[in-house]
């Protein structure tokens, strides 16, 4: 399933999502058996604890600071920047500053 009424739009990713205090709020923009595109809001000290999944994602982030363990190494990005996390490699995500991102993910 997609977010069909963002279609055939001009917009701007930060926009389509905004910040909660004391939490992490997500927004499908696209969910396919080919893959997933999702935006996703961390307030400060906010994340996701460590997980695996079995494809490779791109964290791409829209605004403020985020550290990212891919495998136990400790990556820290800011607004503008990107990381690949390889398939099967355990991943966790934690707000430096709050931050926006989008989290694109290719299953086949």
């Amino acid at each position: 399933m997609s977010d069909d009424k963002l279609a055939a739009q001009v917009l701007t990713l930060s926009d389509l999502i905004d910040y909660q205090e004391g939490s992490v709020v997500s927004r499908s923009l696209v969910d396919k058996k080919t893959g997933t595109v999702t935006l996703f809001a961390f307030d400060e000290r906010q994340g996701l604890s460590e997980h695996t999944t079995p494809f490779d994602a791109l964290v791409y982030l829209l605004d403020g600071e985020a550290e990212i363990i891919i495998s136990g190494k400790a990556h820290f990005l800011r607004k503008g920047e990107m990381i690949i996390m390889p398939a099967n490699q355990p991943h966790a995500l934690k707000a430096v500053k709050r931050f926006k991102m989008i989290l694109i993910m290719i299953r086949s």
